[in-house]
C-alpha cells in the first residue's frame, strides 16, 4: 500500500490512513498491510512539520495494491505532473486508487474520475465540479465506492471509508473491531450526509443511544417506530427529527441498514442458511432479504458469501 505525501499536507488526513493500516493488529490482520509513505518531491513534509523518516519517492506507488492519496495543502495549487502519471500507471495495471477529501483533485487530474460519482470537502465541491466537469460530484455524501476507485468528503469522512476498506479486505467483524480500537463508529454508510442540523440532541440524557444499542440487539424482531420511540422516551415526531438531525437520516433507513450490515456479518462469519440469517437480521424471509442486498449492494446472498470466501482465501494466500 502506498500514502502519497504532498507538501504541507493536512497532517490529519494523512494520519488516518497510517492509523488504520500502518498500525500491526497481531491477531486481527494477519499478515499486516505493509504501507509505504512516497512523497511527491524530496523531502516533503506535511502540516506542522511531520517529516516521514522511511519515505520513497513516486516509484514506490509501482507495486502497491492500492494508492492512497490524503488531501492536499491547496486545491488552487498545481498538482506534480509525476503524481498525476504515476496514479494513472497505478491505474492501468489495477491498482486500487483511493482519494481522501481534497485527494480526489489528484484522482480528477488524472483523469480516474471521468463519468464517475465522486465527492469530496463539502467546501471544495463546487471548485472540483467546475474544474473537471466529466466528473459527477456529490457534495452531500460520505464516501464513493467502486470496484478500483474510491473518494471521501473531509477530514473525519476518511476514517468512514478507510474502515470500509478493511471491511472489503477482512469483513464486518475485523473492520468493526478495528473501530473499536479507533473508537469510532463501526460503520457509517456511504450515502448519509456529510453534515447534519442537529450535532447533538437538545437533552443529552435522552440520546438515541440506548433504544439503538435495544434495536440491533433485536433485529429479529418486528420493530416499528413507536418501538424506537418509547425506548427513547420521546414522541414519534420526536424521534424523526432527531434521527435527521443526529445521523442525516430517517429512523427506517437506519433500521434497514442494520439489518443489512447484520446479514453481511454473518454470511461472512457463519455457516448459517440463507434463511436463518434472513431471520435473525430481520428480514423474516429469504426473499426479502434477496431484494435487499439487490437493492443496497446489486449481488444476492448467495453470491456475496461466496465472493467473501474468495477474498478471504486470497489475503490467507
Amino acid at each position: 500500500m502506498a500514502l502519497v505525501l504532498t507538501p504541507a499536507a493536512p497532517l490529519f488526513e494523512v494520519a488516518v490512513p497510517w492509523e488504520v493500516f500502518g498500525v500491526p493488529r497481531p491477531g486481527l490482520i494477519d499478515p499486516p498491510y505493509q504501507v509505504t509513505i512516497c512523497v511527491t518531491e524530496p523531502g516533503a513534509a506535511a502540516a506542522a512539520g511531520f517529516i516521514p523518516t522511511a519515505a520513497t519517492g513516486l516509484d514506490g506507488l509501482e507495486l502497491a495494491e492500492t494508492v492512497i492519496v490524503p488531501a492536499c495543502a491547496d486545491v488552487d495549487e498545481p498538482l506534480p505532473p509525476g503524481l498525476v502519471q504515476a496514479l494513472r500507471s497505478a491505474y492501468a495495471r489495477g491498482a486500487r486508487i483511493v482519494g481522501l477529501c481534497s485527494g480526489a483533485f489528484a484522482l480528477a487530474e488524472a483523469g480516474l474520475l471521468d463519468g464517475r460519482r465522486a465527492t469530496t470537502h463539502w467546501m471544495y465541491a463546487e471548485r472540483l465540479s467546475r474544474r473537471y466537469p466529466s466528473v459527477h460530484v456529490d457534495p452531500a455524501i460520505l464516501y464513493t465506492t467502486g470496484e478500483q476507485v474510491y473518494t471521501s468528503a473531509g477530514t473525519a469522512a476518511g476514517i468512514d471509508l478507510c474502515l470500509e476498506l478493511v471491511r472489503r479486505d477482512h469483513g464486518s467483524h475485523v473492520a468493526n473491531e478495528v473501530a473499536r480500537r479507533l473508537v469510532v463508529a463501526p460503520h457509517r454508510a456511504a450515502d448519509q450526509a456529510q453534515f447534519v442540523p442537529v450535532p447533538v440532541p437538545e437533552d443529552s440524557a435522552a440520546g438515541l443511544g440506548p433504544a439503538l444499542e435495544w434495536a440491533r440487539a433485536h433485529l429479529d424482531e418486528h420493530i416499528t417506530l413507536a418501538d424506537l420511540a418509547g425506548r427513547a422516551h420521546i414522541s414519534l415526531r420526536t424521534l424523526i427529527r432527531r434521527f435527521q438531525g443526529e445521523y442525516g437520516v430517517t429512523p427506517s433507513q437506519w433500521l434497514r441498514r442494520e439489518r443489512l450490515r447484520r446479514a453481511q456479518e454473518l454470511l461472512e462469519t457463519t455457516s448459517m442458511p440463507v434463511d436463518q440469517v434472513a431471520h435473525t437480521s430481520g428480514y423474516g424471509t429469504a426473499a426479502s432479504m434477496r431484494q435487499s442486498f439487490a437493492r443496497d449492494l446489486h449481488t444476492s446472498p448467495a453470491a456475496y458469501r461466496q465472493g467473501f470466501r474468495h477474498r478471504a482465501v486470497d489475503a490467507a494466500g
